[in-house]
């Protein structure tokens, strides 16, 4: 049934001009220690996974005068305000620490918390709670973490590939899928980064999130509706995968690029959107208590025009005072004293690391363009080195300035599948290097496997200094350097050789070790402690 609300007329307000303006300083004058986020989201909002960002403000504002049509016009004073004080606090006092970390991630989630205490602060708890979903709905905005996108990517990667590739086998045509590699034989398909479906994802995400509010059915239909955007948007694009490989199969690659740039974007999220009306118009049939579907959903305009004027008339109170005084205090002290300064970080490029180290021969390659965007590295070194025997050695490091916006270290466990590999065995693993300045420390060490080739893997994480085999500890301590040494650098540092046939894992231990005694004592001047 649909609710009874009070709707006031947009000349029937009367403006509260002292509440209303010590509304607006609590606005303006807690901005400034959030800037620091709002620049590092228009840098993510213009990436394709999160180009949808700049309409969910929108759409939470829609559904924030929602909410407060159907509220009483007035009732009286807001009671128990306290609660929203100690929450714009918490978002305050967060935000400080995200500038003081320089992570713009942990800045951008303290807004939305800064948020919902404004909103609990000038409604009070009992109204203010009730417009709590709105707030919560801006997350969909923000970029995921990073160690959370890439699992997610790898991890949609393969669904992807895989059920792509079962749609290519079902029209009787010869796949093999290698990795994340659609093999059909005189054409092979990457399923990259950006074909993972993270950018129908979060769009899709947002939109059932909006319109499991709007639905007017029962608490389950909502549930269904949500829990079914993640599905569906991989589902959507793991079709669009297989109707690529079925084009390459019959026309060639010239045509699975063209119908790759029109059959992705709009394209794909307007059919998980068709996807959800039909799912919601099937639960409407299997339950016959509930509206007709174009009356279960609450898209209704009427009278927010007068609903927005109602913010007109907010109250003073000292609890926006004490809310305002402390936003302009954190605000002012941030703008006046500023971030310390960091650490001066000297450090000599990886074109200039030694080629030729004691008995071993190196030579480096530059990795292919798209490689080196999802790498997204300031400097790596990418070199194969052979000794006098005629063993081989790779070497590889990547070195990132800034492990805090958007860029940074991930674990080679997320992109070994992406090739095809397998990880056979994965442990730490203890390396005595006592006569370099790394001394004794732990490394990952991993044998890896793709049809009868074998590698032996050793990999850490080199973090201004400390060594770490873990990386959401290595990310952990970014945080903690960002606000005591004002450093976010840090590396990935890993040694691979193949393992021969017949060959024991232990030769491969002895080849790498024996490279790492003769590489690390020149490493910190390319990776500085």
């Amino acid at each position: 049934m649909s609710e009874s609300v009070e709707i006031k007329s947009p000349t029937a307000f009367r403006l509260n001009l002292p509440g209303f303006l010590l509304f607006l300083i609590l606005c303006a004058g807690s901005l400034p220690i959030f800037w620091f986020g709002f620049e590092s989201l228009a840098r993510a909002w213009s990436t394709p996974e999160y180009s949808h960002g700049p309409i969910i403000p929108l759409i939470s504002l829609y559904l924030f005068l929602r909410e407060l049509r159907a509220a009483p016009a007035d009732d009286g004073a807001p009671k128990r305000r306290w609660p929203g004080l100690l929450v714009v606090a918490l978002g305050l006092a967060l935000a400080a620490f995200g500038n003081l970390a320089r992570v713009p991630d942990i800045v951008t989630y303290a807004f939305i918390i800064w948020v919902g205490g404004v909103v609990l602060t000038v409604f009070g708890w009992q109204r203010g709670i009730r417009h709590q979903l709105p707030v919560f709905h801006l997350v969909f905005m923000l970029p995921l973490p990073q160690f959370l996108y890439w699992q997610m990517t790898v991890f949609l990667q393969g669904v992807s590939s895989v059920v792509g590739v079962w749609f290519v086998s079902a029209m009787g045509i010869p796949v093999f899928l290698d990795g994340n590699i659609i093999d059909l034989g005189p054409y092979k398909l990457l399923v990259a980064e950006a074909c993972s479906g993270l950018r129908y994802l979060f769009p899709i995400l947002s939109f059932s999130y909006l319109f499991s509010i709007l639905y007017r059915g029962p608490l389950w239909h909502k549930a269904v509706l949500l829990l079914s955007a993640a599905p569906i948007a991989v589902f959507m694009n793991s079709v669009r995968i297989g109707i690529i490989g079925i084009l390459v199969n019959y026309f060639g690659i010239e045509h699975a690029e063209g119908f790759l740039h029109f059959f992705e974007g709009w394209i794909i999220f307007l059919a998980c959107i068709g996807i959800l009306f039909l799912m919601a118009v099937v639960l409407q049939q299997l339950h016959r208590d509930t509206l007709p579907l174009r009356d279960a959903i609450d898209v209704d305009f009427d009278g927010f025009a007068g609903v927005a004027a109602r913010l007109f008339e907010i109250r003073a109170s000292i609890a926006m005072v004490v809310a305002t005084a402390v936003g302009v205090l954190v605000s002012a002290l941030y703008l006046t004293v500023g971030l310390p300064e960091g650490e001066t970080i000297d450090r000599d490029p990886f074109s200039i690391f030694p080629r030729t180290i004691s008995d071993w021969s190196g030579r480096s390659t530059i990795l292919e363009p798209e490689i080196e965007v999802v790498l997204g590295a300031d400097d790596y070194l990418n070199a194969n080195y052979r000794n006098d025997s005629g063993e081989t050695v790779h070497f590889f490091s990547a070195y990132y300035l800034n492990q805090t916006e958007g860029e940074g270290i991930h674990s080679p466990e997320v992109c070994l599948p992406v090739g095809g590999w397998e990880i056979f065995s994965i442990d730490p693993f203890e390396v005595d290097m006592s006569e370099t300045p790394y001394g004794v420390f732990e490394v990952n060490r991993a044998v890896i496997q793709k049809g009868q080739q074998m590698q032996l893997v050793y990999y850490w994480f080199e973090q201004r200094g400390a060594r770490m085999t873990n990386d959401f500890v290595a990310k952990l301590s970014v945080l903690w350097d960002g606000v005591i040494r004002g450093r976010t650098d840090g590396a990935i540092v890993r040694y691979t050789t193949p393992i021969r046939p017949g060959e024991e894992v232990a030769a491969g231990d002895a080849r790498i070790q024996e490279l790492m005694r003769e590489s690390l004592p020149r490493l910190p001047l390319h990776v500085p402690f």
